[in-house]
Parts: C-alpha cells; sequence; structure tokens
C-alpha cells in the first residue's frame, strides 16, 4: 500500500481522478499515445550510443559526430579503393550500411525525444491553467475541525495542546499566551510546535505555576482567520493541604507514580454526579470516558480514589474500565463509603479527573428510635491476646443521644458473633483481650441509645493475634545458590531457666474506666513460652494485688479495669515460663485513671454562602482544642420547621462543606458539631438564614452571532443572549471585529449595548470580516463568543428576505414545544407574508417543513415531536418573490418536560381582580419574569399590571374584556428554559368574569337560612347563622312587611362573633301566619333570608308550640321523663321501664293491667328515677294494656304501652336474638317414634320465627317431619326415619337484627347410631304397649274382720292374653274352697277368700305376664278380729306393680 498522504480535501470529499482535465489536454494525450504506439515497431534498431540522447544539443551533437565519422569514411573508402582488395571492399559496404542505420536510428531517437518534450511542455501549461482554475474552486478561509481544550495539571507536569484546522491554502498558525505570540525559538526548552496533517500541537515541558494562563491559536491564510483558545491551569501540591469540597475546586489527590507512558486524548463524555445512597443499598458511579487512539493493548490507567485514598478491588468495591466506561460499584453500602470520590485518568500526556461526593444516609433502624451504626472501625497494636479496636460515633440529629457501644468479635471463617463488652463503653476505643494465638478476628460495633441498640457496622479488616517482637528474634542470611539461614535470639541466649523481669512498664493508655500497661520483654528471654502476671496497689495502700490471677498474658499489653475513679495506683508485671516466675519489675510512676481526651468544644461562627441551585458551602471556625478531633458533622433545617435534618453521615475533617439536595428557592440555617473518641459537641450557633441560589458570577458568552443586512458599509449583527446571566441581570454587550488578514481585535463600542442587535458603522467594502461578543454583569465581563464566520461586506440586493433571528425554544414538553423569532431586518424587494418553520432531528439529513402554509406570526407550536429526541430548528421568511434565507439553526433541543414543570393559572383575588399567575422555584435574584400575549412582550400598562415578588409572579387585567381572549405565555430568564402559556378561551373569561363579579359585589355568605324551632315554653325562635360578621353589621327582621323592633313579645338578639342572629317570640298565636324576612349588611356586602308560614306549615308550627307549652305545664309536677318502653335482659325476662322526674316523698306511683292494678314485690324507689316491671316468660297471655301512674298533690302523669300487635312481635324479636345467642349445637335424641333434633336455649316460645333445614330446603311440619318445642328447647322430629333423611339439618332463628344458625350432620356413623337406637326403643315401646300387665283395681292395703269374704278385683291386658297366676307370700297360691280364682274375658281377674281367718293375713301377689313380658301387683291383706281397733289405711292409695321383663316371662 502507498504510504503517500492523501491531501485534506480528498479525504474529506470524492477522491478525483482524470476527469477533471479539459478535452485539449486529453487530445494531446491521446495524440502522444498514437505515435508511442507507431515506433514500437523499430524499438529493436535501438543503438547503445543514440539510443540515449534525451535533448535538441545531444541529437546536435550527434548529428555532427555522425557527419564526421561520414567524411572520415569516404577518406577511407577512397584509400581503400585504390589499396584494399574486393574483400575490403565488400566489408566497407556492409560498415556503411551499418552507419547508415545507426544515423538513421539516432535520428528518429532524437525526433521522438523532441516531440515528447513539446508534449511534455503543453501538457505542463495546460495543467497549470487548471491547477489554477481548481485551486481557486477549492480555496477556503481557515476551519477550526477540533478545538483547544482546556487542561488541568499538576505542577512539573508536560501540557500538549492540539487542535485540528483546514483550508487552502494551508494555514499558518501562530501560538499566543494571554494575547502575546509565542516564540518557540526564543525558549527551546520550555516550548515546542509540531503540525502534521492539519494537527497543531504545542508541548509546555515541565509547566509550573506561570505556566497558568489562556492559550490562543491563530490559523490564517489568504482567505481569513480561525481562532480557537483554551485555558492551562497549574496546580501546586503542597503537604497537608488540605481537600476541598466537591463542587467548589478540584480535589488535591497525590499522583501516582506508576504513570502510562503510551500518550492518550482522554474526554469525559458523562460524569457522575452528587450521588445520596442508603445504607444496605448497591450503587455504581460510572463515567462514560472517550480515548484517543483505542488500542487494545494498551489504554489510560483509571484510577479511584475517595478523600485523598487509592480505592482497590474488595469486598465492598469492585473496579471497571473499559468499553468507553469507568465505573466503581459497591457491592453494600455502609457509612465507610461516604465522601468525595475522584477519577483519574492518568496517561503520559497528563491527568484528566472529575470528581463528586457520595451521601450515604442511615439504614431504617431495626427499633424505632435506635441510633444509626457506627462506622470506620479499626484494630490497632494487636498482639498474642489483646488488640484495640476504635470507631466513629454515628449522627444522632433525629435520634436520641448514644449511651454506648458495644463491641462483637468474630473468628475469621466462622459465624459466631461474641459481645466482648457486658457494659456499654462510653468511648469510642476499646480493648479487646482473651484473644486465641494464632486465630484471626474481625470486629464490629453497635450503638446504644434509650430507645435501643443500632444495626451493626461494617466488620473490620481481619487482624491475627500474634506478637510482632516474634518477626524481631529471627534473622535470616542468604547464601550462595539460593540457600539461607535462619538464625534465632533463643540460640544466641543460651540456656536460660526463669526469665529476667519485664522492663519499661508504663501506661499507653489512660481512660476513666481503665488502664492499658505496655512494657518490653526481659532480655534474655529464654527458648520457652512466656506469660505475664500483672500486678496493682493503690497508693499508700502499702498491698499488691494480682491482676490476672485467672488467665495468664501472652502479650506485652494489658487493660486493666475495675479501677476506682480518681485513685491512683502503680503496677508492676512478673514474667514466667514453666520454670518458674521472675521478679517483680520496677514499679511504674503513679497512674490516675481519667479521660485524658476531652469533648471538644462547639465550633465557632457558621457561615453559609450561596453555591449552586440545589447546595450551599458552609464554613465555620474551627474549635478552640481541636485535638484528636474525627470531625465534624453538620445539620440543616428549613427556616420555621425546627425540624433537623443531618447533611453528612460521616465525620469531615475540613471546615468546609458543601451541602447538596437542598430545594431550589427555600430557605436553610446550618449548625456544626465537632465530633471526638469521646462524644459531640454542643450545637455551634446557627448560620444565618440563606436561600437557595446559584452563586453569582460572571455570564456565559453570547451565542448565535448572525448577519442581519449589510448595505456595503455597515453590517447589521444580531446574536443571542447568555444562557446564564451568572446570578445577576445581563447589564450589555462589547462587541470586537477584526478582518480576515488580520491578528489584532479592534473595540466596536466603548459604552455597554443593551440589545442583541447591533449595526457596526465604518466597514470597507467587499472586506471580510469576523466579530466576537462579551456580555457584562455586575460581578464583570464573561468570556467572548467564539469568532463568528466571516462575513462579505458586501450590499444585499436580493429580492428574498434575510434570515430571522433570535430563535427561541420554549415551553418544552414530551412531544411538542414552541419555537419563536425576530422578524428579518432585510425585508427584500416586498414586505414579508410569513415564516416557514423547518426541524429535524439531530443524527439525520432531511428537513422537515411543520407548517404547510407560512404563518403570519412571529411564533410556531411544533407537535407530534417523539419524547426523548433531539431536535434542531430553522426558520424561513417569505415573500412575494420567494422564500428567504435560513435562519441560524438553533441548538439542540432534547423534547422532554422537565420533572415538576409548572404551568399559568388563573385566578381572582380578594378584590375581584382578574390575574394571571407563575411559580418559579427556580428563579434566581438575576431572573425576570416576561410575560407576553400571543408571544409578544407585554407593555400596555393601561391594559395589564405585573406584579413579581420573589419566585411568584401574577399579571393582573385592569379592564378585562372580549379583547383580552387569546395567549398568554411567560418565560423566566436566568433558569433552564422555564415558560409556559394559557389559553384565555370564552369559557374561562366568563368564569373569571363571574367570580369578580361575585367579589366585587359581594354577599354575606350564610351558613344557614333562616329557620325556626320551638323552645320548651312553646316559644318560637327564629334564627339565621351567617359565616361570619363585624361588630359593625347591622340586621333587622320584617314580619308581613313590618320591621319588628326589639320587645318582650318579640326578643331580637345577634351573636357576632358566631354569626347568629335571632328573634325569639314568647306567644304563638294563629294571628301570627305570614312571612318572615331577615335583612343583614356587613360593609359593602348584605343579604337576606326569608321564611313563609301560611298554610300546613303555619299549623305544623302552631301545634308543636301548643304541645310544647302544654308540656312544659306537665313537667312542674311529678312527670315521666322518658315514657314507658321495653327491654329484653340477658335472663329472657321483659322489663318494662320508665324514667321519672321532679317526685317527692308523698309521690304515689302505680302499675295497671288493662285496668286493673298489678302488685308487685317490691315498691319502687322513686329517688332513683327509674321504675321496672319484670315479665318472666312472656306469651300471649300477658298482651294488653300497661299503664304505669305518677300522682302527688301537685299534679298527676300517666303513661301507657300496648303490649300487643307489632309491639308484641318486636319483643319476640328481641327475645330471639338474646335466645339466639345461648343458643346450643344441635343434639340427636331417639325415641319410639324417630329421630329427635334438639337444640337447647335459654328461653324458647313456639312464636319465634324459627326454621328448620334439610340439605338446605326448609321443612316444613307434618306427619313426617314434626316441628316443636318447650321452654328452653326446640326440635325436629323425624317420623319412621329411613336413608332419605340422611344430611345436613339447620336450625336458625331469627332475632331482630341477626339470625343465628346451628346445623348437624345426619350421616355416616351418627345416623346408623340414632337408626338403631330408634329400632331399640321402638321395639321397646311395642313391647310395653303389649305386654301384661293390670290397669287397675288393686289397692295396695286390704283389712277385713275375719269371718267375712274378701274379694280382690283387677282388670288385666295383654297382647296376646296373659296367663294370670295368684301368689300368697311369694308363693304360688293353692287352690281350694277357701280360695278361688277366676278370668272373666280374658281381661276380668279375681280372688276371693271365703271366711278369712287371721291367717289369712299377709301378702298376696297376682302376677300377670305374656311373652312381652309382664307385672306383679302385691296387696297387703290385715285381718282384724271383731272388737279390734281398724288398722289405719291410707286410702285411695292403689298397689305399685313391679315388672317382669321379657326373658323371665318366656321362662315362666
Amino acid at each position: 500500500m502507498s504510504s503517500v498522504a492523501v491531501p485534506f480535501y480528498q479525504r474529506r470529499h470524492k477522491h478525483f481522478d482524470q476527469s477533471y482535465r479539459n478535452i485539449q489536454t486529453r487530445y494531446v494525450l491521446e495524440e502522444y499515445a498514437a505515435r508511442k504506439a507507431a515506433s514500437r515497431q523499430a524499438a529493436h534498431y535501438e543503438s547503445t550510443g543514440l539510443g540515449k540522447t534525451t535533448c535538441r544539443l545531444c541529437a546536435r551533437r550527434a548529428r555532427s559526430l555522425a557527419h564526421e565519422a561520414m567524411q572520415e569514411s569516404r577518406k577511407r573508402t577512397h584509400e581503400q579503393k585504390s589499396h584494399a582488395s574486393d574483400e575490403k571492399r565488400i566489408r566497407y559496404a556492409s560498415e556503411l550500411s551499418s552507419l547508415e542505420r545507426e544515423i538513421h536510428m539516432a535520428r528518429h531517437h532524437a525526433r521522438e525525444q523532441l516531440d515528447r518534450l513539446a508534449i511534455q511542455r503543453m501538457v505542463e501549461e495546460n495543467m497549470a491553467l487548471e491547477r489554477h482554475a481548481f485551486e481557486e474552486k477549492i480555496s477556503r478561509a481557515p476551519e477550526i475541525l477540533v478545538r483547544l481544550r482546556s487542561h488541568t495539571v499538576w505542577e512539573k507536569m508536560s501540557v500538549r495542546l492540539c487542535f485540528t484546522v483546514q483550508g487552502f491554502p494551508s494555514p499558518v498558525v501562530q501560538w499566543y499566551k494571554n494575547e502575546e505570540l509565542i516564540t518557540p525559538a526564543s525558549d527551546p526548552a520550555k516550548y515546542s510546535v509540531e503540525n502534521k496533517y492539519g494537527v497543531h500541537v504545542l508541548h509546555i515541558n515541565r509547566a509550573d505555576f506561570d505556566d497558568s494562563a489562556t492559550y490562543s491559536a491563530v490559523a490564517t491564510n489568504v482567505h481569513g482567520q480561525a481562532s480557537t483558545n483554551c485555558a492551562v491551569v497549574v496546580r501546586r501540591f503542597r503537604e497537608g493541604e488540605e481537600p476541598l469540597p466537591a463542587a467548589i475546586m478540584p480535589f488535591h489527590l497525590p499522583l501516582s507514580y506508576d504513570v502510562c507512558f503510551t500518550h492518550f486524548d482522554v474526554q469525559f463524555l458523562e460524569k457522575f454526579g452528587v450521588t445520596f445512597g442508603t445504607e444496605g443499598e448497591t450503587l455504581t458511579l460510572k463515567c462514560s470516558v472517550l480515548v484517543t487512539p483505542e488500542l487494545k493493548r494498551l489504554r489510560p490507567r483509571a484510577e479511584w480514589y475517595r478523600d485523598d485514598v487509592l480505592i482497590k478491588d474488595s469486598k465492598w468495591t469492585k473496579l471497571y474500565f473499559g468499553e468507553g466506561q469507568a465505573a466503581l460499584s459497591f457491592t453494600h453500602l455502609n457509612k465507610d463509603d461516604e465522601g468525595l470520590y475522584t477519577l483519574r485518568m492518568v496517561t503520559k500526556g497528563g491527568v484528566n479527573e472529575c470528581s463528586a461526593f457520595l451521601f450515604v444516609r442511615d439504614a431504617d433502624a431495626l427499633i424505632a428510635g435506635a441510633p444509626g451504626a457506627p462506622m470506620d472501625v479499626k484494630c490497632h497494636d494487636a498482639n498474642r491476646d489483646y488488640v484495640i479496636v476504635t470507631w466513629k460515633p454515628p449522627n444522632t440529629t433525629t435520634q436520641s443521644p448514644v449511651i454506648g457501644y458495644f463491641v462483637d468479635k468474630c473468628e475469621v471463617g466462622l459465624e459466631n458473633w461474641v459481645q466482648c463488652n457486658d457494659a456499654p463503653v462510653k468511648i469510642c476505643k476499646y480493648p479487646v483481650t482473651g484473644l486465641y494465638e494464632g486465630r484471626s478476628y474481625i470486629f464490629r460495633v453497635r450503638a446504644v441509645n434509650s430507645a435501643g441498640i443500632s444495626r451493626p457496622s461494617r466488620v473490620s479488616d481481619p487482624v491475627a493475634a500474634l506478637d510482632p517482637v516474634d518477626l524481631e528474634r529471627t534473622q535470616t542470611v542468604h547464601v550462595d545458590e539460593g540457600r539461607k539461614i535462619v538464625i534465632s535470639k533463643d540460640d544466641l541466649e543460651g540456656d536460660i531457666q526463669i526469665p529476667g523481669p519485664p522492663t519499661n512498664v508504663h501506661a499507653s493508655e489512660i481512660s476513666k474506666t481503665y488502664v492499658v500497661l505496655s512494657w518490653d520483654p526481659p532480655v534474655p528471654r529464654g527458648r520457652e513460652p512466656l506469660t505475664y502476671f500483672i500486678e496493682k496497689s493503690m497508693v499508700g495502700s502499702g498491698s499488691w494485688q494480682r491482676v490476672n490471677a485467672q488467665v495468664a498474658v501472652k502479650s506485652p499489653r494489658y487493660a486493666v479495669f475495675d479501677l476506682a475513679e480518681g485513685k491512683p495506683y502503680v503496677f508492676r508485671v512478673l514474667s514466667a515460663n514453666k520454670h518458674g516466675i521472675s521478679d517483680p519489675s520496677e514499679i511504674t510512676e503513679p497512674i490516675q485513671p481519667q479521660d485524658t481526651v476531652v469533648v471538644p468544644s462547639a465550633p465557632g461562627r457558621v457561615v453559609a454562602t450561596r453555591n449552586t441551585k440545589t447546595s450551599v458551602v458552609v464554613q465555620w471556625d474551627k474549635p478552640k482544642h481541636e485535638e484528636n478531633l474525627y470531625g465534624y458533622y453538620i445539620d440543616y433545617s428549613v427556616v420555621g420547621s425546627n425540624q433537623w435534618e443531618p447533611a453528612n453521615h460521616k465525620p469531615i475533617k475540613y471546615s468546609r462543606f458543601v451541602v447538596h439536595g437542598l430545594e431550589t428557592g427555600e430557605q436553610y440555617i446550618f449548625r456544626v458539631k465537632a465530633v471526638n473518641a469521646v462524644g459531640f459537641s454542643e450545637n455551634s450557633q446557627e448560620s444565618e438564614a440563606i436561600k437557595v441560589q446559584a452563586a453569582l458570577t460572571c455570564p456565559s458568552y453570547p451565542h448565535g452571532i448572525t448577519l442581519l443586512n449589510c448595505d456595503g458599509h455597515s453590517m447589521t449583527l444580531g446574536w443571542k443572549a447568555p444562557k446564564y446571566s451568572g446570578g445577576s441581570p445581563v447589564l450589555g454587550y462589547y462587541i470586537d471585529k477584526r478582518e480576515a488578514n488580520h491578528k489584532n481585535w479592534h473595540e466596536v463600542n466603548s459604552s455597554l449595548i443593551s440589545r442583541t442587535i447591533y449595526t457596526v458603522e465604518d466597514l470597507t467594502e467587499d472586506a471580510f470580516y469576523e466579530f466576537k461578543i462579551a456580555a457584562a454583569n455586575v460581578v464583570g465581563i464573561g468570556h467572548p463568543s467564539d469568532p463568528s464566520e466571516h462575513f462579505k461586506c458586501k450590499a444585499w440586493t436580493m429580492p428574498e428576505p434575510g434570515p430571522a433571528y433570535d430563535l427561541t425554544v420554549c415551553e418544552v414538553r414530551n412531544t411538542s414545544l414552541v419555537l419563536l423569532w425576530k422578524a428579518p431586518v432585510y425585508e427584500g424587494k416586498s414586505p414579508i407574508t410569513g415564516y416557514l418553520v423547518d426541524y429535524k432531528e439531530v443524527d439525520t439529513e432531511d428537513w422537515i417543513t411543520a407548517n404547510e402554509k407560512p404563518t403570519s406570526h412571529r411564533y410556531f407550536k411544533v407537535t407530534d415531536l417523539h419524547q426523548g429526541h433531539t431536535y434542531v430548528f430553522k426558520v424561513r421568511a417569505v415573500n412575494d418573490d420567494g422564500v428567504g434565507k435560513s435562519s441560524e439553526i438553533s441548538e439542540p433541543v432534547f423534547v422532554e418536560a422537565s420533572p415538576g414543570t409548572k404551568e399559568i393559572f388563573s385566578g381572582v383575588d380578594e378584590e375581584g381582580n382578574i390575574y394571571l399567575g407563575f411559580e418559579c422555584k427556580e428563579a434566581t435574584d438575576a431572573s425576570h419574569f416576561l410575560w407576553g400575549k400571543s408571544y409578544e412582550e407585554i407593555e400596555d400598562s393601561d391594559k395589564f399590571k405585573i406584579e413579581t415578588e420573589g419566585d411568584h409572579s401574577k399579571l393582573y387585567f385592569k379592564n378585562p374584556d372580549k379583547s383580552d381572549l387569546g395567549t398568554y405565555c411567560i418565560s423566566v430568564s436566568d433558569t433552564d428554559g422555564v415558560s409556559s402559556s394559557f389559553v384565555m378561551d370564552e369559557e374561562e373569561f366568563e368564569r373569571l368574569m363571574t367570580l369578580s363579579h361575585e367579589i366585587k359585589n359581594p354577599t354575606i355568605p350564610l351558613k344557614s337560612e333562616l329557620a325556626y324551632e320551638v323552645l320548651e315554653k312553646g316559644e318560637v325562635r327564629f334564627w339565621i347563622q351567617a359565616e361570619s360578621l363585624s361588630p359593625n353589621s347591622t340586621y333587622r327582621f320584617v314580619i308581613n312587611d313590618k320591621e319588628v323592633e326589639n320587645s318582650d313579645r318579640h326578643k331580637i338578639s345577634c351573636d357576632h362573633s358566631n354569626g347568629i342572629i335571632e328573634m325569639v317570640m314568647d306567644k304563638f298565636t294563629i294571628d301570627n301566619e305570614g312571612t318572615y324576612t331577615v335583612q343583614i349588611q356587613d360593609g359593602k356586602a348584605k343579604n337576606q333570608s326569608s321564611l313563609v308560614l301560611i298554610g300546613d306549615a303555619f299549623k305544623t308550627i302552631l301545634a308543636e308550640a301548643e304541645l310544647q307549652r302544654k308540656e312544659f305545664l306537665r313537667k312542674q309536677g311529678p312527670h315521666f321523663s322518658e315514657f314507658l318502653y321495653w327491654e329484653v335482659t340477658d335472663e329472657c325476662e321483659v322489663l318494662l321501664s320508665c324514667k321519672i322526674a321532679n317526685t317527692k316523698k308523698e309521690t304515689v306511683f302505680k302499675w295497671y293491667r288493662n285496668g286493673s292494678g298489678i302488685d308487685v314485690d317490691e315498691v319502687p324507689d322513686l329517688q332513683r328515677g327509674e321504675c321496672h316491671l319484670t315479665i318472666p316468660k312472656l306469651s300471649r297471655k300477658d298482651e294488653g294494656v300497661y299503664k304505669a301512674t305518677l300522682s302527688d298533690d301537685r299534679g298527676h302523669d300517666v303513661s301507657t304501652l300496648e303490649l300487643s300487635g307489632k309491639v308484641y312481635d318486636d319483643i319476640i324479636l328481641a327475645l330471639s336474638r338474646v335466645s339466639g345467642k345461648t343458643a346450643s349445637p344441635l343434639k340427636i335424641l331417639c325415641t319410639e317414634e324417630g329421630i329427635r333434633l334438639q337444640c337447647f336455649l335459654k328461653y324458647y316460645n313456639e312464636e319465634m320465627k324459627v326454621t328448620w333445614s334439610h340439605r338446605e330446603s326448609k321443612i316444613s311440619s307434618g306427619e313426617k317431619m314434626k316441628i316443636g318445642g318447650g321452654e328452653n328447647v326446640a326440635w325436629l322430629q323425624i317420623t319412621e326415619p329411613t336413608e332419605k333423611d340422611k344430611g345436613n339439618y339447620t336450625f336458625e332463628i331469627f332475632g331482630d337484627k341477626e339470625s343465628f344458625k346451628r346445623t348437624l350432620d345426619l350421616s355416616g356413623q351418627a345416623f346408623d347410631d340414632a337408626l338403631t337406637e330408634f329400632q331399640r326403643l321402638k321395639a321397646a315401646a311395642f313391647a310395653e304397649k303389649n305386654r301384661g300387665k293390670v290397669i287397675g283395681g288393686l289397692p295396695d292395703v286390704v283389712t277385713i274382720m275375719d269371718g267375712k269374704t274378701l274379694n280382690l278385683t283387677c282388670t288385666v291386658f295383654g297382647n296376646p292374653d296373659p296367663e294370670v297366676v295368684w301368689f300368697k307370700n311369694d308363693k304360688t297360691l293353692e287352690l281350694n274352697e277357701h280360695y278361688l280364682v277366676s278370668l272373666e274375658q280374658g281381661k276380668y281377674a279375681s280372688l276371693t277368700i271365703k271366711g278369712v281367718t287371721s291367717d289369712d293375713s299377709g301378702k298376696y301377689s297376682i302376677h300377670v305376664k305374656n311373652k312381652y313380658g309382664g307385672e306383679t301387683v302385691d296387696v297387703t291383706v290385715s285381718v282384724y278380729r271383731h272388737g279390734e281397733k281398724i288398722p289405719e289405711v291410707n286410702k285411695g292409695q292403689l298397689a305399685k306393680p313391679r315388672l317382669i321383663p321379657p326373658s323371665e316371662a318366656s321362662s315362666t
């Protein structure tokens, strides 16, 4: 492949071939090619001598030589004619022929060379003409493709500034430092310049602080100039310098020594910003990076820093760099991760960096009110069995203060956490003892306050329980061939038995609750493992107490607890091994337990200054005693809320901080507190309130410089105002100009230009000019704009209009926006008739015209855009001669509504003035609310009035009418394009006018219209209530068109506080029928209300007044305050009750039913004010009219209750409700008739509404299913049950408000058992019915005088007929003439005893039986003699039968 560089115009355009040459040149070349082809046939005759002739001089010399040779040949031939033989003549002829051929060939080549030279000259001349024409065609002024980029570097680093420019002829580039020319030859060690293929580079070697400046590069050729500039900031790194917070200055970080030695150009396309996270979340900080060139095997080094500390891959952080992105991921956020993060891209050319702060909030506490977790847990001074753990306390702005901490430990590899301290430790440091030598541990800390215990902190880094002194007791000596010798001090010390005493015993740390002792091991110590024993003694006691009697200490450190506060102690240490214990060490100096670190004092004055729209810089004076400080916590509060929130969740060490995440436009106050290991200081004094706004700066640069008109001697320029005014209004602009072939700029105006359009005078016709503009405010002059393109000062004469200018995009929403512009300055030959609006997406080539017909307005709403896409716009003016020049293309616009976008709202104020309002939280002190109608600024002070206060603005309509209909708009300067519009249509206008009229012509709002009420004495009160009444309000009552004055009969009053106006009429009679009106006036407001009392309405109120009057008279004596009413008790009793009042001892109370008095067991106590009558079990017999009377000498009162009809039904329903709550589960009872389902209740009455259901079908009482019940039971009788009767049975009782259901599943084993029992009972009943039995006739005792005849007769029954047997004294009676037995008709049995004697006394039994059983009846016969006293017998007492089971009956 060819290595020749391609010219820039072939890189940017199509490659050129021979087709660009003209026709004449092509003809010459074709002729030359034809001649060359014809001469190829003679090429093999080429002579070695003449064939290399290349010019006319050579050809002439060749012809001269040929002529001389010919003369010589002729002379030689002549001599040879006479001397040579025929053979020589033949050879001569041959040589002559050869010579002639050579001459012919020489002439031919000479002619060919001459033709070639002629053709070459002709081609060169034609090519020169075409080259000149082509160069004229491609000539252009310099154009900068890649601009200079600003750099911030460290001192002693090199800076490489580069940019790319194109132009023809190739531009000449000159470099400037602060507008002074840089000459590399004057200082070659400092500066060097390169230029390769249009890329110009300025090298600044080993930059120092004086190299901080603005550097410019100016490219110039005959067609014009182009320039670019950048800033170079050289930073000094000083030891101990405090890092500055985010958003103030770049963070000072130490440079890495491992610098990538390949040059890359690094640009941050997308930076990470201030980020907020919560403990426990995952988070990634990302930065899009463009690296040029992009090499697969070589790339810059990406380094992440947090607060000066380089971050490496760990369990908590993961680093990534590749595919154009650098990322830092957090797997589990903790407050330890809070801080200022910096990404540094390290290359040979320097360091590119970006920084932002990461805030990490506390996770939700496990217990409400518990503190946040501690942080930054670290281990110090680790030994064999001892380590000191330190941490930082959490910020407790919103919780109660921390009262202590618990320290937990865990062996590495295990998950069993063990609490190290029983009681909370109050300082952020704790010595942990009892570790096992050789094992590794991790630690965590939990904070405690009055509400509970916090979440645990992030675990510390693992630490090994090893003595670092052990490493010092071994020495390694390296010898040849990689061998080494390890020497231990144990070998050098010899054989030591009992060790020596420790030395240098001292207190390495003293606190209020413990003292940490440290000492040096004995020397020599011996080979055996050492342990130590510590002894303490209170000064003056004279006795020693061993501290660690139970556990030996292996480390030369030990924390002694349980010391008396304020008492001095001395200590000594003994060393021991298996051979014995050493002597005690030297005694320490007296040590008194006390806190050597105290709570810090409060920070000094706190000052808050503006920074950005969402952040504030807070600075404070350091406390007087700042030793051992962990840092500071900052709190903020919205003014007036008295609710403080933490700004940072990890202590910061410097006295300046940027508080982020604030609400724009809100006012805040700040306070600071210092923190160390002991605790927090008092809060500092609160700062002064500050409103969150961006800080004041110089305005940004204007842009969009456009040529609007030119008359050959002047140019009219237009431009766009700066995007940001710097927080202060832009006062005006300065314009500089220069001609295209000049490098120096010249001031156009010495005084400020207030508008964004200006005509530059005194220009040279046909000259090219470029301009730059700078804006100014109270802070100063901002950066100038980039130079404009080159404008030729040539008068415009085209018939079409010039370009529109000042394109402004506003009201950006999700699918639409509004485009505004200003009319062209140059209209053309005819007036402008309209405008065409074009737009396209930034990544496309084709423009779309938004309006088919030109719009006559200078605004246009572009709709149907795609949300989330980026567009650019341009406008073309139209007149009768055609479409004019296109405006400058607008800046790219991202189509999406900003979060929290506000819209214009309409309203009416308290005075009835109609207004349009708008609120903008983003507004600053420099912002202006610009109102417009139809997108033209409103300047008519006769029609409108504008009031702006803070972030609110209102447009008032002075004399609103139909001409005010239209579209109103507003835009807020010095914001991110905040704007809105409002369409005032007829409907909205009428609504506002109606509301305005109501306010300007007010009515007193009424809470209640005129109403009446009848008072207890029969008085009638008329009243009305307004929303509010002032003390100066007036009122009057009018009855039937006559005003009523305040009098004894009409008592009129007004309660202004409640807005109540009332009139009380003492006697309301038939003469008071009519219309009642009350009229109210309060200032300008009026109202009235009327009440018509005629006909039935009047009769109703008159009757009510009479009733109330009678009631009042009734209550003058004993009366019922509550008339008779009934209620049902939990015992299902009906209680008739009434309440009485105004009674005395003589008052008599009586109960009546149907006019008859009711006797009660207990006389009611009238002093209790209540009387009751209990009806235990209600039934129909209790129906009637119940009456209670109350009387004494003052009067008589009666209360009546008719307990029947609906009242009776309601009571039954209430009884059903109470009883239904006591319903038992359904139970099965088997009888000889069938299966009975029973539900027991506290009370049951057949009049209660109950239903029985079988398989959800209601059951009606009949032969098969009988429904009934008793006093406390309801039952369902299933007669002759069969398989069809299986299923679910439901009993439901209905109360007055609810019903109660009980369900039983009569199937399966339950049904089988019940059926078996029924069949058994049925058989037993049948047997009982048909067994033998004595129906009656026999007494149990019979007395008879001897000599008489005794006849015992009874009726027997049985089916089949029973067998009858008589017994005497349980023995079968032997029949004879004395004892006669008879059985007539199978049912009349008799025993006759003739002539009874005393021997016949005894027990006689009749035994009646058949196969179903029978019974025995005993009769005692007592015979007495004549003259004896007749024995006493209970008359009428029949004999009791004794049953005979069927088995006995069948056996007998």
